[in-house]
């Protein structure tokens, strides 16, 4: 198992721009409203077709609303075979904060 790795909200883009994931796992209503661009909603009714169509190799960084969820997440996902898993730093609020320009409302 992979450790989870940390990732500032300005390195967030780069990784996905290299073919990372990047999965938001705030509720529906939440990520509906607001959401990182290039961002994938997963819970638990939607991950298990996730883990099965994702390619495990590659990068996968997981945001929660403050970086704190992320990181059990994170752990999960790395214990069903992720080899790269990251935790944005400060989750949702700090991106947005830092990186407006890639916050997108429905």
């Amino acid at each position: 198992m992979s450790d989870v790795i940390p990732i500032a909200p300005a390195d967030v883009m780069d990784k996905v721009s290299q073919g990372a994931y990047l999965v938001d796992i705030r509720d529906a209503n939440s990520y509906q409203q607001h959401h990182i661009k290039n961002s994938e909603r997963i819970d638990n009714d939607t991950l298990p077709d996730f883990l099965r169509e994702a390619d495990m190799d590659k990068p996968i960084i997981v945001c929660c609303y403050h970086g704190i969820s992320s990181i059990q997440a994170a752990g999960f996902l790395a214990q069903q075979g992720f080899d790269e898993v990251y935790s944005l730093e400060g989750g949702f609020t700090a991106y947005c904060v830092q990186c407006p320009e890639h916050c997108n409302s429905l």
